[in-house]
């Protein structure tokens, strides 16, 4: 399993691992399908917050990384 921390800017950890944005995107990141929202939110908000802001519980964003392949770290 691939380690990504959620500590860290959408936008880097999709910039590090590309195929994490499908991932995020089904898991309720929609605004991630735009660009523009990519590289402005992307890169200001944390996993971890952006999770947060569309209502996904920790245990939900853990559990829909863990069937992708990641393991949320922090």
């Amino acid at each position: 399993m691939k380690k990504i921390n959620g500590n860290k800017t959408v936008f880097v950890l999709i910039e590090e691992n590309p195929e994490l944005k499908d991932v995020l995107v089904n898991l309720g990141f929609t605004p991630l399908n735009d660009p523009k929202m990519l590289n402005t939110v992307g890169r200001m908000m944390s996993l971890n917050n952006g999770a947060k802001q569309i209502k996904i519980t920790p245990e939900q964003l853990q559990a829909g990384l863990n069937e992708a392949g990641f393991e949320l770290e922090a």
